[in-house]
């Protein structure tokens, strides 16, 4: 299992040859060890009541390793290695697509098998012996850190050459949310810039701030989200550019800007591919890997500053006037560097930066074209609402109702707690989500009205989702001034709904 840790230190790419070399000398160990886990005693003691669990997943966890380090690791080196010794870079900031195109089907048919193997290994009975337990526990760690970095790396991989534009050029909104103001997706959208991409080539720029495309409308609401997010208050959402991420889909987010777009002078005549939605963490995590950017005043945001930076001083330390345009310089300058000067190193960072901010609803992307748009889905790339039973969600949404900046603020933790598994494999959840006011009085005296709103209390509306194919009950909510909360439908699909008094 240590050797497989090697497979996962993608940042540290020299040591690929030797990582090779070591796999393929444990080949005959890791058989060796499979065999003798295998042989008639083991089979025996497998089927003793109880303790005969053990073995059986012993024996499992020898056989996984040995399959990995036979066939899925191997794979997914080979794939690593060719591009190393690939010209990534066409020069001028510009991404040489081709051996990614050339890698797609190679990487995902060994993070198939890797993920299906890592699977396999989850799936075995549980251990009552301390030593199988822990080391069974300690594999299990390993085995999810790798899958997890493969799977995006995988993911990336797949939507790449589409989204830069390898068949040709597209143009996407840039949507920059500061979740400072909650929405469902993310956060208000403070700005919008255009990325254009050709053939590898990602271009930036032409950012406005949302009072410019304010005068061209709302993003033609459904009926649902008109009754949840307007009517019913307290702060009525407009659905013009601002709230477009109060929407839980990115689908919708990604409709309601192209509603928008279509109307302005600069957007009627050109075709809007897409929609990409960043958040302050994700620009923060990209300076770490394309660079430090500093603003006219001479502040360096780096990969440890900017979030707290675009989330809450600038709102402290700087006119309003100013704040959408420094948050564009921060997005324009890190998502535009995102490919330049590329090596494997740095492709492998990005790649796995956009999974993992994905995953976390930093970042976030759709193509209305029908087929990228399933490559981006299948990818994990277009944030949605709970609708696969195979990978079950709860889905918390949140849309600040004091308009504020009191986001930065409010912390949010989460527990799952597995209660029952019944044996026709259903299982029973107990779900606690938290939400915090960090905020002190002795801190209030120091803040304007802009970051407090209404006294600096968060007031939050709330959408719960149960996981696709299951169900909520039971559901209790204290320790604030809400009301009861009640069963509603969003487009389609069953939520409850908590709401302010």
């Amino acid at each position: 299992m240590q050797l497989l840790g090697g497979v996962t230190d993608l940042g540290n790419l020299d040591n690929l040859d030797t990582v090779s070399q070591q796999i393929s000398q444990a080949k005959t160990e890791t058989a060796a060890a499979n065999e003798i886990a295998h042989g008639t005693l083991w089979n025996i003691a497998s089927k003793a009541p109880v303790y005969g669990d053990d073995i059986t997943t012993v024996q499992g966890m020898t056989s996984v390793v040995d399959s990995l380090v036979s066939d899925s690791v191997p794979q997914f080196m080979n794939v690593l290695s060719t591009l190393k010794s690939a010209q990534l870079s066409s020069g001028d900031g510009q991404l040489n697509l081709q051996p990614i195109l050339e890698a797609q089907k190679n990487i995902a048919t060994a993070n198939q098998s890797l993920q299906q193997q890592v699977q396999k290994y989850q799936q075995l009975p549980k251990a009552h012996i301390g030593m199988v337990k822990n080391a069974y526990a300690t594999g299990n760690t390993q085995l999810t850190k790798m899958a997890d970095k493969v799977n995006q790396l995988s993911g990336t991989f797949q939507i790449l050459p589409d989204f830069l534009g390898s068949d040709q050029p597209r143009t996407y909104a840039l949507m920059a949310m500061t979740t400072s103001e909650e929405r469902s997706s993310g956060g208000l959208i403070g700005s919008v810039g255009v990325v254009t991409t050709d053939n590898g080539k990602i271009g930036i720029g032409d950012f406005r701030s949302n009072g410019e495309y304010i005068p061209y409308g709302a993003g033609d609401p459904t009926e649902d989200e008109q009754r949840i997010f307007r009517q019913w208050g307290p702060l009525n959402m407009s659905f013009d550019v601002r709230d477009l991420a109060v929407y839980p889909d990115t689908s919708r987010s990604a409709e309601g800007m192209r509603a928008i777009w279509q109307r302005t002078p600069w957007g009627s005549n050109t075709q809007l591919d897409g929609v990409l939605m960043v958040d302050p963490v994700f620009l923060q995590e990209l300076t770490k890997i394309s660079g430090n950017v500093t603003i006219p005043d001479g502040t360096v945001l780096t990969g440890d500053n900017t979030a707290e930076f675009l989330l809450n001083k600038v709102y402290v330390d700087y006119p309003v006037s100013m704040q959408d345009a420094l948050f564009a310089q921060v997005a324009e300058q890190a998502v535009g560097s995102m490919f330049s000067n590329i090596d494997l190193a740095k492709l492998t960072k990005v790649a796995q930066l956009m999974g993992s901010m994905a995953e976390g609803r930093h970042f976030s992307m759709y193509a209305f074209d029908e087929t990228a748009e399933k490559t981006i889905s299948d990818a994990g790339f277009t944030a949605q609402t709970p609708s696969s039973e195979e990978h079950p969600q709860v889905g918390v949404y949140v849309t600040e109702q004091n308009p504020s900046k009191m986001g930065w603020y409010i912390h949010r933790t989460s527990k799952v707690t597995r209660s029952t598994c019944g044996n026709d494999g259903s299982q029973t959840y107990h779900v606690e989500y938290k939400m915090t006011n960090t905020l002190e009085n002795s801190q209030i005296g120091a803040l304007t009205s802009y970051i407090l709103g209404s006294g600096g209390q968060g007031v939050e509306k709330t959408l719960i989702y149960a996981p696709a194919g299951g169900s909520i009950s039971n559901l209790k909510i204290s320790g604030g001034s809400v009301t009861e909360s009640r069963q509603e439908t969003l487009n389609g699909k069953p939520c409850m709904r908590a709401m302010p008094r």
